[in-house]
């Protein structure tokens, strides 16, 4: 039988740009059009282009067309490198799709999250602007992530075991021996590369987990079949010499179990040594990854704030109360504070913590705060200030329930400056002013644009 022979992929075509500006998430923009060999017929049209700067000429080579755009990736640069260029501290750039602005300036890094918030989202789409741009929030290190997820791949007929992040644009995982945004104490994963490519059932390893609090580090193999015993005596014996927390996780479960030492409870902890309180949580809860900034980060909501003994505040989006235990220890024992959370279990270890950690004036419930919740005998009571920290979507539900608080100070922590610019909008056309925003540098090196904005209800 004869077998058709299967096209050759094609050739995607090679041009030479003049690179004008950046885009949010840290492209080279050009257009077609700044070079004689471009095709007449399109010239005007964008391209995006990985890895390139401002003021650059590179040879590109196109990856992906649409109507409106093309994609590029940045194969030769013909020109000066731009001012703003640096040599790209890890040795995985380019392949890893981890860290994409690695080879910017970080203070080039910080002005195009400002751009972004400002220019590209807060006026272009909600026509508003701060009364003031506050000083962003950086981070003090490199090595600033106390989180990762990491990818395990068995490749069976090499029998090598690929251990590390996903490459850009792929499904494929690059191989890692050190990430350099990893805090140091596991930033260095050679070791435990070598652990896994010892199990006899390393096959059946989909991904670990790492996650850190300020004194212990949880190690969480998530497995797609049973681990023989002899391969989990392996793993909780590199734990127990690493001084690690030891858990395995079964296919399609998030129950964990605790394998270093079983009688002891899943909890790593953290401290906010400003407010004198101290968290703990599950290696799986959500946290924020970046210990130097979280803190400053809170210490701003509650100085934007002015929150005053005896006030009463709702925390929204709340989890396992990293705003709300500060934000009670600034109102004091008079006061109160309302958290709000869709997750059961975060607001059962936000409890937790408020009462390990002596408040009283603090409560937590769950509701999921896209639908409604007007009918909560906690939605009713009146607010003097709010704080929103909502996901990525934004929170754009809750803003119709705006009024009914009657809070005169809000403080809304976003992650995305789109949602932040549509809610924003919404904000100001309920009478309150936007008079600070400024950005915060938690995830150093990536496109990921978080940001803080005080809004204050008109007179």
């Amino acid at each position: 039988m004869k077998h058709r022979a299967q096209p050759r992929p094609k050739q995607q075509p090679e041009y030479i740009f003049q690179v004008e500006s950046l885009s949010h998430e840290g492209r080279g923009i050009a257009h077609y059009g700044s070079h004689p060999d471009h095709p007449a017929d399109k010239h005007g049209k964008k391209v995006f282009i990985r890895y390139a700067l401002p003021g650059e000429t590179v040879r590109a080579r196109i990856t992906r067309e649409v109507k409106k755009l093309e994609e590029a990736d940045s194969l030769e640069l013909l020109s000066e490198a731009s001012e703003i260029r640096i040599q790209p501290p890890c040795p995985h750039f380019g392949i890893c799709g981890g860290c994409n602005m690695q080879h910017i300036a970080p203070d080039a890094q910080i002005e195009l999250k400002q751009s972004v918030v400002l220019k590209s989202h807060l006026q272009h789409f909600a026509g508003i602007q701060p009364d003031e741009w506050l000083a962003p929030l950086r981070s003090q290190r490199e090595d600033y992530r106390r989180k990762a997820r990491i990818g395990v791949r068995y490749l069976p007929g090499k029998d090598k075991l690929v251990v590390g992040f996903r490459e850009s644009q792929s499904n494929k995982l690059t191989s890692i021996d050190r990430c350099m945004i990893l805090d140091r104490e596991f930033g260095s994963v050679t070791r435990l590369k070598q652990l896994l490519q010892s199990l006899n059932g390393k096959a059946d390893v989909g991904h670990i987990e790492l996650a850190m609090g300020d004194q212990e580090i949880a190690l969480v193999v998530r497995e797609t079949a049973q681990l023989p015993e002899q391969d989990v005596n392996q793993l909780r014996e590199f734990a127990l010499q690493k001084g690690w927390q030891l858990y395995i996780q079964p296919a399609a479960q998030n129950q964990l179990t605790r394998i270093d030492q079983p009688q002891l409870p899943a909890r790593l902890h953290y401290r906010l040594n400003d407010f004198d309180v101290e968290f703990g949580f599950d290696p799986l809860d959500f946290t924020q990854v970046n210990s130097t900034v979280n803190p400053q980060m809170i210490r701003l909501a509650c100085d934007l704030l002015r929150l005053q003994p005896g006030e009463r505040v709702l925390d929204l989006f709340c989890g396992l109360g990293n705003f709300s235990l500060p934000l009670a220890r600034c109102v004091g024992a008079s006061g109160s504070v309302v958290g709000v959370e869709g997750s059961e279990e975060m607001v059962q270890r936000g409890a937790e913590n408020a009462k390990i950690n002596g408040i009283a004036q603090l409560s937590f419930h769950s509701q999921d705060l896209t639908q409604d919740f007007s009918h909560h005998s906690w939605a009713n009571q009146g607010f003097d200030a709010l704080l929103i920290d909502p996901p990525r979507s934004g929170a754009e539900e809750v803003m119709q329930y705006i009024p009914k608080f009657g809070a005169k100070r809000i403080v809304y922590v976003s992650c995305n400056p789109a949602t932040l610019a549509r809610d924003a909008g919404l904000l100001v056309q309920q009478g309150y002013r936007l008079s600070r925003a400024g950005v915060m540098d938690m995830f150093t090196h990536t496109g990921h644009v978080e940001s803080i904005a005080l809004f204050e209800k008109e007179n």
